[in-house]
């Protein structure tokens, strides 16, 4: 997983000036925690690969005592966001969340729209992290994962993204992405037009729910429940779910301790 940090860091210095703001899809990540916790009071949250800072200050200004964690350059961004948290609290580290030791336990763990970095084995090994040494015992763990009936139809596609100045993109950016049917793995692929020889890439480990809850096994955690879009199911097909797969191109996997876990 060498590729992460230089991934995120250049990307995030392509898009940092237009992205690293709160919007509203922070807000609805908070909307989210507050739903599948089941109340807004104050609580320890935990955010993995928290790029810009964005979401976790969000969250730290509905009063939560916020931590993120984000290993890229993205984290020098979320200075700004550290200084305007109230009435919560937010710190930042940048470290590599395989690695990284934390005090105390967390009401909610988080990671959005990042989960899928690495081998079966490496999201066993956070998801464990998550389930024995993060989570309470009645917490709630809430994290984004790569749909792959989606992203397997946009195998082949490629995109032209010309400079918007205006908005604080400068850059003229290509993207290639493909979609790898046997490892089920997204691979997301980026040059500049003024040095299309240096292209970097992303890849992707999607799941279905279903080999979500195989990959579960072992780790502490279960799936609870599933969000795709503006839909909350249990992790079951149910009907109108697998149009709503199709159209989204990640859900969220709502996970809580396995019963009798120390």
């Amino acid at each position: 997983m060498d590729w992460v940090r230089d991934f995120y860091s250049t990307t995030g210095g392509w898009w940092g000036a237009a992205e690293a703001r709160i919007t509203d899809r922070d807000r609805r990540r908070v909307a989210l925690i507050h739903a599948h916790r089941g109340n807004a009071r104050p609580g320890r949250v935990l955010e993995l690969g928290s790029g810009y800072g964005a979401t976790a200050a969000a969250t730290a200004q509905a009063g939560h005592t916020v931590t993120a964690v984000e290993v890229s350059d993205r984290a020098d961004f979320a200075a700004r966001f550290a200084r305007d948290t109230a009435p919560g609290s937010l710190v930042v580290l940048k470290e590599d969340f395989y690695a990284v030791r934390l005090p105390g336990r967390f009401d909610v763990v988080c990671y959005w729209n990042g989960f899928g970095v690495g081998s079966d084995a490496d999201q066993r090994r956070l998801l464990a992290r998550i389930g024995d040494e993060w989570l309470t015992p009645d917490g709630v763990a809430l994290v984004d994962v790569a749909n792959p009936f989606v992203w397997a139809g946009w195998d082949g596609d490629e995109e032209h993204r010309l400079p918007r100045p205006e908005l604080g993109y400068h850059h003229e950016l290509y993207e290639r992405t493909s979609f790898d049917p046997v490892t089920c793995t997204a691979v997301d692929t980026w040059w500049s037009a003024t040095d299309p020889t240096q292209r970097i890439s992303q890849r992707l480990r999607c799941y279905t729910p279903a080999d979500l809850s195989l990959l579960l096994t072992g780790t502490g955690l279960v799936l609870d429940r599933i969000t795709v879009g503006d839909r909350t199911s249990a992790p079951t097909a149910s009907p109108g779910l697998p149009e709503l797969l199709r159209e989204q191109h990640e859900y969220l996997a709502v996970l809580r301790r396995e019963a009798g876990r120390a």
